[in-house]
């Protein structure tokens, strides 16, 4: 089995794998790239059991095989090369060989057939989308998930499928974003949720690509196919929480704010909230917020005035900083509007401006509870 394909080439397909392998795996043949030869294709996999990842590469060859090969030692001599073709070849001895411009790697290799093979997925659904919506929804909520292991449902982000539109939404009980787009349908209703990890993977893929992401899902898996790439995942089992009954229907009083003025403020307010708590309070009274913070226990205090426009009653709320904080950084709009309708629910913050047609974002964040 031979091969020649080029070095830059292959470390960027594989610096995008090497992102499924875990720091220490229970198998040992996971520490390994599995290579697999079909003449002229060569389609590369890693995975960590939950999550499977192959790309194929265009390589010239015109042998077959497969071998297992290890991962960090070859991406760490794939990085120290300049462009050039790099030529593989496995020997009878169980060592490939690459050779360089200027000369001769062995490294030892596993036998191909001891690696994991992908779940293929019986009678899947299937729903296609664009790579940079897909990346946005994923951006959009993943950093709400919780890391909860007691609690595993809250964990990912709830994918929500049907004829009228798409919805993904993630929580961790404090805060809630569910984001929304009308522009894309699926054929079918379906739900189900996707862990981190392999989110945060196809984001940073995925994240100027205009291609079309086929997406296919049953009771357990999720498969995701695009351009000369494969992932597929265990889904995370059980029932997402009914994220509606904690979304708050009326909300009287609304706050039109400037994003970045309201995000520098709370910024800079919440150093010297308390440290544990991170407590901020936010007083509105006709077209002033007042935002406050204050840590008794080393006497600072911080408070701001700001101008907005205000529809409402007269109200303080306190929040936690840094979950605003988390949400206006995510935010790409020039305004926001906070609604709420008293100091012990929820308020909600959404954009103004700046979403594309047919997308929606909402998000949600607890209040915590002022000592006055």
């Amino acid at each position: 089995m031979k091969f020649i394909v080029s070095s830059t080439y292959l470390l960027k397909q594989l610096q995008v794998l090497g992102g499924v392998i875990n720091s220490s795996n229970t198998l040992p043949i996971l520490d390994n790239f599995l290579f697999e030869l079909d003449h002229t294709k060569l389609t590369v996999s890693a995975s960590d059991l939950e999550t499977t990842m192959a790309s194929t590469l265009d390589v010239e060859s015109d042998s077959e095989g497969s071998v297992a090969i290890p991962a960090r030692l070859l991406l760490d001599t794939l990085k120290t090369f300049p462009e050039q073709p790099l030529t593989f070849v496995i020997e009878d001895n169980n060592t490939v060989e690459i050779s360089s411009n200027h000369g001769k790697y062995a490294l030892a290799y596993a036998d191909g057939n001891e690696f994991p093979k992908a779940v293929a997925l019986e009678d899947p659904s299937k729903t296609i989308v664009t790579g940079d919506i897909l990346a946005t929804a994923i951006s959009k909520t993943i950093f709400a998930a919780g890391n909860d292991d007691l609690r595993p449902v809250m964990s990912g982000v709830f994918f929500q499928f049907s004829t009228e539109g798409l919805t993904f939404v993630a929580t961790d009980a404090h805060k809630l974003v569910k984001y929304t787009r009308e522009d894309v349908k699926a054929n079918q209703v379906a739900e189900f949720i996707m862990p981190k990890k392999p989110l945060n993977l196809l984001k940073g893929i995925l994240a100027a690509s205009e291609d079309d992401v086929t997406i296919e899902y049953n009771e357990s898996n999720a498969k995701f196919t695009f351009e000369n790439s494969v992932l597929i995942c265990r889904l995370i089992d059980g029932k997402y929480p009914n994220y509606e009954a904690v979304i708050p229907k009326e909300n009287p009083n609304k706050l039109v704010i400037s994003r970045n003025q309201f995000l520098n403020s709370v910024r800079r307010v919440s150093i010297f909230s308390n440290k544990t708590t991170h407590q901020i309070r936010l007083k509105i009274a006709g077209a002033e917020l007042n935002i406050s913070a204050e840590d008794v226990d080393y006497s600072n205090k911080a408070e701001e005035r700001l101008t907005c426009d205000y529809q409402g009653d007269d109200m303080q709320i306190g929040f936690n900083s840094r979950f605003l904080t988390e949400m206006l950084n995510n935010l790409s709009s020039d305004d926001v509007q906070l609604e709420m309708s008293m100091p012990n629910r929820a308020g909600i913050l959404t954009p103004i401006d700046g979403l594309d047609e047919g997308e929606q974002v909402t998000m949600l964040v607890m209040p915590v509870m002022l000592n006055s």
